[in-house]
């Protein structure tokens, strides 16, 4: 509901999700003069005062437990909006690419999924998702104000975050409250593009994203020109997107390199500056910066794919990015929860191994940052297929990191993490966290390991397990010194916890 000067942020309407037992921060804009120069808002039995300041206002509601419905109001004394079926609950921003946007109804059973809507399960989850805007143009205004919580129907749920619907879904069930998910993604983007220019100016490798940026927009003349290039390519790719679809009808398994014979070569994602997508900084001003510093609970976050072209320096910008996201949120507490890259390469692609640093840096920033957790999911890729269509296990793989680190639950979250080796003569004994149960093996043998010494050229290796401990050895290595596994973009995966969950990629030293 929306009133003439008095004016909520969009991210606040009927059927919102608000965080149980934290202050509630509610905000928004005034565009005239005050006589009270004063909003009261009001949620059930709790009651907050703001001042208007520069034309913005912001006030923390206290604490409440889960419930509802209520009904707030925000008035200034003659302007008043009424806001409807609120829930206390639980709330959770997913943020990322791709792999997070994918909807629900194109996910494995998706569509099954969103005809079948569970009524009890429906009534405790609803979805807000932060409309994809890549820059503030003419309309952006009114498009944001157009949109709404969501409550969970086959109409409305097909186009929520897979990830994050069946994460919400283990968490209303288990937890027995109200589930609130802000959905915050876009396909193909770097981490650069959900953080501040003036984070990435503090570092010598965050900035080359920004040097780039600014040396690929300095090709065009004028802004004029920029758009005018835009205009071109958003044509040029209407046809060619036809001619590659037509093509995958005919021949499903047609290689990527033919339908670029046929079709023409791939341009995306067109031309680089102010309004693209793809810019640094660019998502976090016009999505993420709309919906901060709504009240959460902690983030949820599956992202990577875009920055393997520069995976040694991934984790750096993932950690620069956490740190955002809790300053904006004004919490340097709140949980941050990533999924681990999987298993995936593209037919007629070289394994780089670029996939597996990725990974490693996501491990390490997991455990070196506070309050973070990280859902293994090496076994979930698909071979030429960068959007694996099984999201249901992404997301309670997710959910179990939550039990454990946020919600204080004795579950069983993690598959095996390498943690230190010893070396005898031939062979290198591993010891591993969440390993005290021993392991499981899938498939007729253990494959992926392998080891080398100190001139670290790797072989394939014999790995042997002993209770929670396992002995890797290769007859073409004397002395070994070191051993990885799956170090690789694609590879089959066949050890897990006797969980099913997964051992993440590792390797023993990081300079190897």
């Amino acid at each position: 509901m929306s009133s003439k000067n008095l004016k909520a942020a969009a991210v606040f309407s009927n059927h919102m999700v608000l965080q149980r037992e934290k202050n509630i921060c509610i905000w928004g804009t005034y565009t005239s003069e005050s006589t009270s120069n004063t909003i009261t808002i009001e949620l059930a039995t709790s009651k907050a005062k703001a001042t208007i300041k520069d034309g913005t206002w912001s006030a923390e509601l206290p604490p409440m437990q889960a419930g509802g419905p209520y009904t707030m109001t925000i008035t200034d004394g003659t302007e008043t909006i009424t806001y409807h079926d609120i829930m206390i609950g639980e709330v959770w921003l997913a943020g990322g690419q791709s792999n997070m946007e994918l909807k629900l109804q194109d996910s494995k059973n998706g569509k099954d999924v969103v005809a079948s809507v569970d009524p009890a399960l429906a009534s405790k989850i609803r979805f807000y998702n932060v409309p994809q805007q890549s820059y503030f143009s003419d309309d952006y205004y009114n498009i944001e104000e157009a949109t709404s919580w969501e409550l969970c129907t086959p109409e409305t749920c097909g186009t929520w975050s897979a990830v994050a619907y069946y994460f919400e879904k283990n968490l209303a069930t288990t937890l027995d409250v109200t589930v609130g998910i802000i959905g915050c993604n876009w396909g193909g983007t770097s981490a650069s593009v959900w953080t501040s220019k003036e984070y990435l100016e503090r570092d010598i490798d965050a900035k080359t994203y920004l040097d780039e940026y600014e040396q690929e927009y300095a090709q065009f003349n004028s802004y004029e020109d920029y758009c005018a290039a835009v205009e071109e390519y958003d044509a040029w790719y209407a046809v060619w997107q036809k001619k590659v679809d037509a093509l995958y009808t005919e021949n499903p398994d047609i290689l990527w390199s033919k339908v670029q014979e046929i079709a023409g070569m791939n341009r995306y994602p067109g031309p680089n500056g102010p309004k693209a997508f793809f810019r640094p900084s660019g998502l976090y001003e016009t999505m993420l910066s709309r919906v901060s510093p709504y009240t959460l609970r902690g983030f949820i976050y599956y992202q990577g794919e875009q920055d393997d072209c520069k995976p040694t320096i991934y984790g750096k910008m993932l950690r620069m990015l956490i740190s955002q996201w809790r300053n904006d949120w004004h919490d340097d507490t709140l949980p941050f929860l990533l999924v681990q890259l999987p298993m995936f390469i593209n037919r007629e692609e070289e394994d780089r191994k670029h996939w597996p640093q990725i990974r490693e840096q996501q491990m390490i920033t997991h455990q070196t940052v506070k309050n973070t957790g990280i859902a293994v999911i090496l076994d979930l890729g698909e071979f030429n297929n960068i959007h694996p269509l099984e999201k249901e296990e992404v997301g309670r793989r997710l959910a179990l990191q939550a039990f454990y680190h946020v919600y204080g639950m004795e579950v069983s979250s993690y598959g095996p993490i390498y943690k230190n080796r010893v070396i005898h003569d031939n062979t290198i004994e591993l010891y591993f966290e969440h390993a005290n149960d021993g392991f499981l093996v899938k498939g007729d043998s253990i494959i992926g390991f392998e080891i080398a010494n100190e001139n670290k050229e790797f072989v394939p290796a014999i790995a042997t397990i002993e209770g929670n401990r396992i002995f890797v050895t290769s007859e073409q290595v004397a002395e070994p010194k070191y051993v990885r596994y799956n170090w690789t973009n694609y590879g089959p995966v066949t050890l897990f916890g006797k969980n099913g969950i997964p051992m993440s990629t590792f390797r023993t030293d990081r300079n190897a």
